[in-house]
Formats: C-alpha cells, structure tokens, sequence
C-alpha cells in the first residue's frame, strides 16, 4: 500500500502540518522533530508525485477552497466563478465544503496541503486560527478573519445592513424581527449587524434582535413583527414559508429582506428583496491576494479588501 503523509505524520507522531512544513522547510521547527519526520519517510518510502513536483520547486496547480456549505446558493455561485476563473490563469480547483463541523474542516485542510496546493481560499465557520496560521502555503479568507496575518476579502457589510433596514423605513415597517442566527464572532458579517441597528435607531424603528439557533423560528414569526430581516437568501425564503402558513402574504403583509443576491434566489424567487454581493468582483480580489501573497507572513498584518454592495428591490424592476 502506497504511503500518504498521514501515515508520515502518525508514524512521527506530528501533525500533518508540520510534515508539510518539514518537506517545504517552511517555519521555525527543531532539528529533532525534522529527523522524525524525515526517518518516517525514510521507512515509509514516502515520495509521492506531490511532493517530488514541489521539491524541485514546481508549482503544483492547484488551489483548494473551503466553504461552510455547498448547499447555499451564494457559496456554490462564489466557488464556481473562482473555479473558471483560477482555470483562466492555468490552475485548477480542489473544492470541500465543511459541513459547518470542524473535524471536518481540519481533516480538509490536512487533505489541501498534503496535496501540496499553491494556495486556500476559505470562508471558515469552524475552526481556530491555528489551522491556518501554522499551514505553509498561502491562504486568503473571504468574510472571515482568522489570523492577524491572512488577508481578507469581503463584501460591504456594514452597508449591506443599512440597505436592509432603509428598505423597512422606506415601507413604513414598525417592528422589525432582525436574524443573528449566525457566529459572527469572528466574521466581518457582525457589521451587517451594525448597520441594521444603526440605521434602525437612526429612525427610530422599533426591532428585537433574534437568534434563530436558539429559538425555532416558527416559535417566534409571524408574533408581531412587520418586518423581517434575514441574515441570507435561503433563511429569508423560509421566513416566507412560515409566514405563508401563519395565513399572512409574505412580502406585503410581512415585510422580508434576505442578503446574498445569488442568481439563483433572483431566478426562482424574484419577489425577494435583497442585498447583492458582487461575485465575479469577489471571486477576481480573492484570486488576486492568494496569488500575490507568499504564505502567511509572521510580520505582516493582514489587509481587509471591500468591496461595495447593491440592493435588489422587486419594485424598481
């Protein structure tokens, strides 16, 4: 049986990680981790096609990409324009969805750089920062920040909030349900947060924050709310459902804002309100900072790059 570098790494008694780091003398590690590392590739034989193409300094092709969930529109519109576009410029994709579950994620990571990729573009929900401090290839976060030494890309959150909340002034909502149902704790998202209360208190409009990870939204919509606004696309059509089944017309009764704009919510749900993120803009800076950064820098603190949103209103089709 062919030997992979995990075997390397158990047989060490490292981590993949740091095999990787031994094979690419990448980082600060002792010579007596360096001389296990390399006597268990010594008795495993261990010299893949990979690891030979990056010991003479080739680059292999190939850059990874790690989302929360293939299943929201967003992230499978987002992966595929990275995917054409990296193809454009001579690289291919290796693309893992986490799941939203760390092991997952970590055993992902551990698969991208035992594989010896040029670059990870990640949206984590998941781990520490550790995972990707410590791995030795470049790493761009797209809406996330992990490390003080990773660049990120993200969209306008801030303003995407107050896009969503002016549109609930402008229709004269009373009572706002706000969604904070996702871990922001780390995310550039917690502005979209901001924005919504900002400009809310800015006009006076009444609004209850709501955690729909601890309470079961039909538990809490239609209550009294007039307005709804969801922290995406997906969670806002299933706002609608329930409203729907609640004997209210979502929409008009009930206002509702979601926040994504992938074409496929356009497509199949026209009558939502949303924010857009610019795909193609965000697939082309995330590319652009993996390409031009050479792996995580211990001196260097990373960079946010924004880009601007828009808003999609049904009524100005």
């Amino acid at each position: 049986m062919v030997a992979k570098l995990q075997d390397v790494a158990q047989l060490a008694g490292v981590s993949v990680t740091t095999v990787s780091r031994v094979i690419n003398d990448y980082g600060s590690l002792s010579q007596k981790t360096k001389d296990k590392v390399h006597q268990a590739m010594r008795d495993l034989n261990y010299r893949p096609n990979a690891l030979a193409r990056a010991m003479q300094g080739k680059p292999s092709k190939f850059i990874g990409l790690i989302f929360p969930s293939l299943t929201n529109p967003f992230f499978a519109e987002l992966g595929n324009e990275i995917e054409l576009q990296l193809f454009k410029r001579g690289y291919k994709t290796i693309i893992a969805s986490s799941a939203n579950n760390e092991q997952i994620e970590k055993d992902y990571l551990e698969m991208l750089i035992s594989n010896q990729v040029d670059g990870i573009i990640s949206s984590s929900h998941n781990m520490n920062r550790r995972g990707y401090k410590n791995a030795a290839v470049s790493v761009v976060f797209f809406d996330r920040n992990l490390a003080e030494n990773i660049p990120v890309v993200s969209s306008d959150n801030y303003q995407g909030g107050k896009l969503t909340a002016a549109y609930m002034i402008a229709h004269h909502a009373k009572r706002v349900c706000v969604s904070v149902d996702e871990d922001t704790s780390l995310s550039p998202t917690i502005l979209r947060i901001q924005g919504v209360i900002d400009t809310l208190n800015q006009a006076g409009v009444s609004y209850e924050p709501v955690d729909f990870n601890k309470h079961p939204a039909a538990d809490i919509i239609p209550g009294d709310f007039d307005g709804i606004i969801a922290s995406n696309d997906v969670a806002a059509l299933e706002f609608a459902r329930i409203v729907r089944e609640a004997g209210k017309v979502p929409f008009k009764d009930i206002l509702i804002t979601g926040y994504d704009g992938s074409q496929l919510i356009r497509r199949v749900a026209p009558e939502l309100p949303t924010v857009i993120q610019p795909v193609k803009k965000l697939a082309a800076e995330l590319i652009d900072q993996l390409l031009t950064t050479n792996g995580a820098s211990a001196d260097r603190h990373a960079q946010t790059q924004i880009l601007p949103v828009s808003f999609y209103d049904p009524a100005l089709k």
